[in-house]
């Protein structure tokens, strides 16, 4: 401290150092620490290792077969994603089928349709662009019989997966979705749906 004074003493005589020179360079070394501190947590993380949620909506073209009447079907559906990024998720999907498929369906059969609401877990993976998928879903399911004779409403389960192909950073393809449902209190015995739908997928944050 002696040979620092008498520096100072010597460029101002007795002169001492502003307050602020004092605390210059203990504030510019915490600045700097503070930024390196911003900058790692501020890097990208790839989704596959991310943590949090993702919430994505999104609609799909449907062909089923359905299992009264061996009746061959179209319809469309609507869905929510809530993936957690750890591979756990869950789904919503509200599916219509109403439009019929010739020369399959001829006859009484064009009164035939069905529409299922469901909630259930998922299990996905990130493979690069691909996330392939598998569910298990139970809801009530809403079938209108031949001729508008009767209608029911009734459980349904329904196991199936796929995978979705990611486009843009927000939009994914839903290349492929397969369910199999299975309608256990049909009137006349379990009744079994299956077909595949395909579409698009949109992220909401």
């Amino acid at each position: 401290m002696k040979s620092f004074d008498s520096f100072v003493q010597a460029r101002g005589g007795t002169r001492r150092l502003r307050p602020w020179r004092g605390a210059f360079l203990p504030v510019v070394l915490l600045a700097g620490c503070l930024g390196l501190g911003r900058t790692a947590p501020a890097q990208t993380v790839p989704d596959a290792d991310a943590g949090g949620a993702r919430l994505s909506v999104g609609g799909t073209a449907s062909a089923f077969d359905l299992g009264y009447g061996q009746v061959k079907i179209l319809g469309a559906s609507a869905f929510v994603d809530a993936d957690t990024l750890r591979h756990f998720g869950f789904e919503g999907e509200a599916r219509w089928l109403q439009f019929h498929v010739a020369p399959w369906n001829k006859g009484p059969a064009a009164d035939e349709n069905a529409s299922t609401y469901m909630v259930g877990v998922r299990y996905s993976r990130y493979y690069g662009r691909f996330q392939p998928y598998a569910k298990g879903m139970v809801g009530f399911g809403m079938f209108n019989y031949p001729y508008n004779l009767g209608s029911e409403t009734d459980l349904v389960v329904a196991p199936g997966g796929g995978f979705d192909y990611r486009l843009t950073r927000r939009i994914r393809l839903r290349a492929v979705d397969f369910e199999y449902q299975m309608w256990p209190q049909f009137h006349y015995g379990m009744m079994s749906t299956f077909g595949v739908s395909t579409g698009i997928k949109v992220k909401i944050f």
